[in-house]
């Protein structure tokens, strides 16, 4: 079975460094390469110009990786993230800091416990925090 990497971005430019981690990984583990963005029902992200260009980008971004990048619409991030890994056997999951990281029912805590057979792997600028939450991380190469 060919392993399967994800990498869940917002709808941010930032996220492309995200993309650019997990393309490495799906490299050194010859993995298949999806970019997944979970929209809220209700927002129209290709109303607003700047959301728009963005998804636009990262969805360039994650096709010049060989990636496809899918753009889910629901009101629970959370659940719509556990579904697409289970029906895609995901095997590594790429998630981005947590800006309520003390939170023990934020996005990450929550798909830890959802999703306990898959390597979740968050990118941090700093080393530290991501230790209590039992993930590995990256340090991203712009702060070490």
């Amino acid at each position: 079975m060919v392993p399967k990497v994800m990498v869940c971005v917002t709808r941010q430019k930032t996220c492309e460094r995200l993309i650019k981690i997990g393309t490495k990984i799906a490299l050194d583990l010859k993995a298949v390469l999806s970019v997944v963005h979970v929209a809220k029902i209700g927002t129209n992200f290709l109303g607003n110009p700047d959301e728009g260009e963005a998804l636009d980008h990262l969805f360039q971004i994650s096709k010049n990786a060989g990636a496809d990048m899918s753009v889910l619409r629901s009101d629970n991030v959370v659940n719509t993230l556990v579904e697409f890994a289970k029906k895609n056997k995901v095997s590594v999951l790429i998630l981005g800091e947590s800006p309520d990281s003390k939170d023990e029912n934020n996005i990450i805590k929550q798909l830890q416990r959802r999703l306990p057979d898959i390597d979740i792997q968050i990118a941090s600028r700093y080393r530290h925090e991501h230790r209590k939450l039992n993930a590995k991380y990256y340090i991203l190469p712009s702060f070490q």
